[in-house]
């Protein structure tokens, strides 16, 4: 198991997110996020479910925590609920909300395991979205008034805080598609809430740096290679426009203080409205860069397109395992870019198989040795989370789809390591014998 060849100062987590997990949607005070208004939509979740219970983390966190240090890891990476925190996502805030993250914060703390916080994991409270959610600049300045005050009140317990997890989603499945909440279709309100997103992860990071605490501050992005399908013109033109529309859109702003001349000719009258000094503020030094990686992007201009080779098959999700694209990836940023540290903060897969889940174990081996790979190559990769500890609530999927090592029966509540926990845990006690 040592074979993977990682530091030994390498530091290995895993990563849930609050709606996916917490429950008690409205109990303590907690204001409705534009998930529990989507889930109450009919027909925007696949199994007629909701958030509202989930995992019941909210209750049976110190077992949760319990699990976590089982597993020999060093670090929890977690979201707060904003409309915990804060019910309408601006005005007062709710000293409850505060308090449970507090609890948890003091339970990890008692068994050794460093906090990894996430601001927003896609749920804004839905006082916020009644005044047009993420299409509304003013949203940004909410949002870094609410960073500032998690990092005044946690940001010397916690050993980093993420402004954003996977703006991408946010913009482009909850306003291009409507697969995700608030479930608007529109392609050009999609290009500026992805703007929006960039400056309020900008403001966040302004904000949370005049309060002067220990925590490293950074941003999750999730990311991909483009492979065109054949080595034609139209192919590898696409493949190129998928990378500068994902990647190099959310990174060229914070790196290099500009949008990539590309996907702002291909986004022709949708570009964003961008206002006077949004590019300086949006280009902050970040301590730490947050990579979710979980298949390539396998671009096809034929019609229908073609399909990718599968050689290592698919994941329940339907996704391609291809575990060298994370190796490609990473280095193809390495040449990109002045980057800071950079940490794996979600990389797994759902499995149907409830407890044997040998497919689960070969894919994280594979991406381990991926990654392995790219520290070889000179990048600097400190950290990896795997997604996810639980069995939770799969966004539009409902309860269908299982990504954690831990299963949850969700009628009882009742949490059963997987194989693939075991196993993590002894890759992990491997790597530092």
């Amino acid at each position: 198991m040592k074979d993977t060849r990682l530091p030994p100062d390498f530091l290995w987590g895993v990563a849930t997110s609050a709606f996916q997990i917490e429950g008690a949607n409205q109990e303590d005070g907690k204001g409705l996020s534009i998930w529990d208004v989507f889930c109450s939509t009919p027909g925007k979740i696949k199994d007629g479910s909701d958030g509202s219970v989930a995992c019941d983390h909210y209750h049976r966190y110190r077992e949760d925590v319990g699990i976590i240090d089982s597993l020999g890891v060093d670090a929890y990476r977690f979201s707060i609920a904003w409309s915990r925190v804060q019910p309408q996502g601006k005005g007062a805030w709710n000293e409850a909300g505060f308090a449970f993250y507090e609890r948890l914060i003091d339970e990890l703390e008692a068994k050794g395991k460093q906090a990894y916080v996430t601001l927003y994991h896609w749920d804004l409270p839905q006082g916020l979205q009644e005044e047009g959610g993420w299409l509304n600049r003013d949203t940004c300045y909410h949002f870094a008034a609410y960073a500032a005050e998690v990092a005044r009140r946690f940001g010397d317990r916690v050993a980093s805080i993420a402004t954003h997890n996977e703006p991408w989603c946010t913009a482009n499945l909850g306003y291009g598609n409507g697969q995700f909440a608030p479930g608007v279709r529109d392609a050009k309100a999609a290009v500026q809430v992805s703007h929006h997103l960039l400056l309020s992860h900008g403001l966040a990071m302004t904000a949370m740096r005049a309060v002067g605490k220990k925590a490293k501050l950074g941003i999750v992005l999730n990311q991909w290679t483009a492979d065109p399908a054949t080595d034609s013109a139209d192919d590898r033109a696409l493949a190129e426009w998928e990378y500068a529309r994902s990647v190099q859109w959310f990174m060229d702003p914070i790196f290099k203080g500009r949008y990539p001349e590309l996907a702002l000719r291909g986004h022709g009258g949708n570009a964003p409205h961008v206002e006077p000094g949004d590019m300086a503020v949006i280009q902050q030094p970040i301590d730490f860069l947050g990579v979710n990686y979980y298949f390539r992007a396998f671009c096809s201009a034929e019609d229908p397109p073609r399909t990718p080779p599968l050689e290592n098959g698919r994941t329940d999700m339907g996704w391609e395992i291809y575990p060298q694209g994370l190796t490609e990836l990473l280095l193809k940023l390495k040449g990109e870019y002045e980057l800071p540290p950079i940490y794996i903060t979600e990389n797994g897969m759902a499995s149907s198989t409830p407890d044997h889940d040998e497919e689960r174990i070969s894919f994280i081996r594979r991406h381990f040795d991926a990654m392995a790979s790219a520290v070889e190559q000179g990048v600097d990769v400190q950290g990896y989370f795997m997604w996810s500890l639980l069995d939770n609530f799969e966004w539009d999927s409902g309860y269908a789809k299982r990504f954690g090592i831990v299963h949850v029966d969700y009628a009882t509540q009742k949490r059963t390591l997987k194989d693939s926990a075991h196993w993590y845990r002894e890759f992990i006690k491997a790597q530092r014998s």
